[in-house]
């Protein structure tokens, strides 16, 4: 290893003497493969970007998967390029334009590490699957225990006992449609507190629920009824389900990845950016002797 290091400096003192001897057109060649690269990395930078948003907001844990992939590989690109340039500026770069590029590298480290948890984030999608379960199992279990519940309601027959049966039926299924609905905008919220609330409007209907299907065991005629036992078996099944989901939503995995892309990941991509700009601007700002640029005029004007 001490070997090589030597044998890298050698060589690099070898070709900062011949840059001294260069040509304006080789001089001029030198600055184009500078600017290239810098170009070459806004480019993947903003490659991995967009793979970054689509891991975000893919619809699958497979698509997910796939982009994230994409953005780690673009990464590890973009790092490439960036020793590349990093060996490039050794050999006849400025002192500001190194300190640019190491500007650059502490921005992009930061970006790395913003990435690193959007991108675990995104991929475990847990919001995504607590939609899935409720539009999905925790629907159709509500499904039965209305359909069973409404069956019921049409076979109670006239009179106070059957016209009392119709209005447990109907606060039963009132009540679950009342949890279902709020589920969605639990799956939604990043706010812990928010959570809390609509849990504990939830748990004020799961109570009525309990009460209005115990209760429609207790008529002589309901006692061992198909359809009675059929909706308090669905309403275990959509209880169980409902648990899953809320799990999921506390995770919040979309949530936050998306709330971190949106903030954290921006500003960190912006940084990285402008620390680019300014150094490719000063790599053309790099005089050569003997060249001058000078001032093209404005066709528009």
């Amino acid at each position: 290893m001490a070997v090589g290091a030597l044998l890298f400096a050698v060589v690099l003192a070898v070709v900062w003497f011949f840059r001294r001897e260069e040509s304006p057109e080789q001089q001029l060649a030198f600055k184009a493969t500078r600017v290239e690269l810098v170009s070459s990395i806004e480019v993947a930078l903003a490659r991995g970007s967009v793979a970054e948003k689509s891991a975000v907001l893919a619809a699958t844990d497979q698509e997910s998967q796939k982009y994230a992939d994409q953005a780690r590989a673009t990464a590890l690109e973009v790092d490439r390029k960036r020793q590349d340039l990093a060996k490039l500026l050794d050999t006849g770069g400025t002192q500001r334009e190194k300190e640019l590029l190491a500007q650059f590298s502490q921005s992009f480290a930061d970006l790395r590490r913003v990435d690193d948890e959007v991108l675990e984030l995104a991929v475990r999608g847990t919001n995504l699957k607590a939609y899935d379960l409720l539009f999905g199992p925790a629907a159709a279990a509500l499904g039965e225990m209305n359909r069973s519940l409404d069956r019921i309601a049409a076979g109670a027959g006239g009179g106070p006992d059957g016209r009392q049966v119709v209005v447990l039926a109907l606060g039963a299924e009132t009540a679950i449609q009342r949890i279902q609905i709020l589920l969605a905008p639990h799956i939604a919220t990043e706010s812990d507190p928010k959570m809390d609330e609509l849990e504990g409007a939830m748990r004020k209907d799961e109570e009525e629920v309990r009460r209005d299907l115990a209760a429609l065991m207790a008529p002589p005629g309901l006692r061992g009824s198909a359809d009675a036992a059929a909706a308090s078996s669905a309403f275990g099944r959509y209880e169980g389900i409902k648990r899953q989901i809320l799990t999921l939503s506390r995770e919040n995995t979309n949530v936050r990845s998306l709330a971190l892309s949106l903030n954290q990941k921006r500003n960190a991509t912006a940084l990285c950016l402008e620390a680019l700009a300014a150094l490719k601007q000063a790599v053309l700002d790099e005089p050569i002797p003997g060249v001058s640029y000078g001032n093209f005029p404005n066709p528009r004007r």
